[in-house]
């Protein structure tokens, strides 16, 4: 038998157990070995139990993980896969728990049933138009929906997708002339609450490439212009408008579509959960998925950009750990590209023996999606990332400990966000 012996639950069973007082002062090596020691007191009473129950096991040979020939195992798999170049620093949008500050991989994420999010619509004013909406400047708005008003601080673009056709529209009810799919018109006009016999009258209609071909509009919310640039075909007509709002520090569609126009990464959030002066005095302090959610919603109505706030039931991540909605967010992190081995591991799961026969199929689906896994943790339990930070340069990962060291004589990377311009460019180039 075996036990995973470190972890965030694990280091939270520990901190609980403590008073304010207790955590305020206590160093890394000290929670540690409180950690260590709780880990293997439930081990043993864990074992003992199941040894009642009659299960039949070699219990007195248990791997643990906090063994220091396992940890030394993991490091030693660890530096064959950064010789092979499978492991790599980048500053990139991560699935992010405000409540465990830290990290979450998609395997620690659940997806509880009731829900509900204030999704808006939100009119940009176009600036400066494409050769086809020429007719329409300076009377045109750009409409986006969103599940995420929080995230709209840090809006730096607005997707279409090029094969898609999106119609001029004008509102009889005020709105002035919007920009949406030709699919979503009568959508939008219902979600617009216009009176019976009222309609949103199509003008015109053109291609998303014509669209994208320089049209740029202003922020509801802060002085700057964006472009409304081609995504990919994550733009659908399924909901919304057709028009992605689109935050490269907060979607993993909209980093990848960043990176195409090279739009930097704006995250004014931070460990919390709240916003951070990036984001404005308006905003700066304020719980993302609270109060500072309400506040950006507020401000949109206040500047007359907000067309709409509408409940949204649907599955949103929350921490599996805390129970708590998590976020998506960019912040420094280690990964492993799954993609360098993805045929060597796909291959590796047929030669295994799985007990139950479903473990093989939720392996196999995860290993053949995943791109990009995310291996750090912003916790002190746990194996340490091999890795020094020298004078802000590309951090240098060394060779793997004897089979015996383990993770005591391992050094953690030194954490400084966003400040590697040579990891930077490393991550955008995977």
């Amino acid at each position: 038998p075996g036990w995973d012996t470190h972890g965030l639950p694990i280091e939270l069973k520990v901190l609980q157990s403590m008073k304010s007082s207790e955590r305020k002062d206590m160093t890394p090596i000290q929670l540690r070995k409180k950690a260590a020691a709780f880990a293997k007191e439930t081990v043993e009473k864990q074992s003992a139990s199941f040894q009642r129950y009659g299960v039949w096991a070699d219990w007195d040979s248990p791997y643990l993980t906090l063994q220091p020939e396992y940890e030394a195992a993991q490091i030693d798999v660890f530096g064959k896969m950064v010789l092979k170049g499978h492991i790599y620093r980048g500053f990139k949008p991560v699935n992010w728990s405000p409540s465990s500050r830290t990290a979450l991989a998609e395997a620690e994420l659940e997806y509880p049933e009731g829900h509900i999010s204030q999704s808006i619509y939100v009119g940009f004013d176009v600036v400066e138009t494409a050769p086809c909406l020429a007719a329409y400047s300076g009377d045109l708005r750009i409409a986006i929906w969103t599940t995420t008003p929080w995230t709209i601080p840090a809006n730096l673009a607005v997707a279409v997708n090029e094969r898609l056709e999106y119609s001029v529209v004008e509102s009889p009810a005020g709105h002035g002339k919007l920009l949406v799919a030709k699919e979503l018109v009568g959508n939008l006009a219902a979600k617009l609450g216009l009176e019976e016999g009222q309609e949103l009258t199509v003008l015109d209609t053109f291609t998303g490439a014509e669209v994208a071909a320089g049209t740029t509009y202003q922020h509801p919310l802060f002085e700057r212009k964006s472009p409304v640039v081609i995504g990919g075909e994550y733009i659908t007509t399924e909901s919304g408008t057709g028009l992605v709002h689109t935050a490269p520090g907060h979607g993993q569609e909209d980093y990848q579509t960043g990176l195409k126009y090279g739009l930097p990464l704006l995250s004014p959030v931070d460990d919390g959960g709240r916003f951070t002066e990036e984001a404005g005095a308006q905003f700066e302090g304020k719980n993302v998925l609270g109060d500072g959610n309400t506040a950006v919603i507020e401000a949109l109505q206040e500047c007359g950009a907000l067309l709409k706030q509408d409940p949204y039931n649907h599955k949103y991540p929350y921490d599996w750990r805390t129970k708590k909605p998590t976020i998506f967010r960019a912040t420094d992190q280690w990964f492993a590209s799954v993609d360098n081995f993805r045929e060597e591991a796909m291959a590796a799961i047929d030669t295994v023996k799985w007990t139950p026969e479903f473990g093989k199929n939720r392996i196999s689906a995860m290993t053949s999606s995943r791109s990009d896994w995310c291996i750090s943790r912003q916790r002190t339990w746990g194996v340490p990332v091999r890795a020094c930070v020298i004078d802000c340069a590309t951090p240098t990962l060394r060779r793997p400990p004897t089979r015996t060291q383990g993770s005591e004589h391992t050094l953690s990377a030194t954490h400084r966000r966003s400040r590697y311009s040579t990891i930077r460019r490393r991550a955008r180039r995977s």
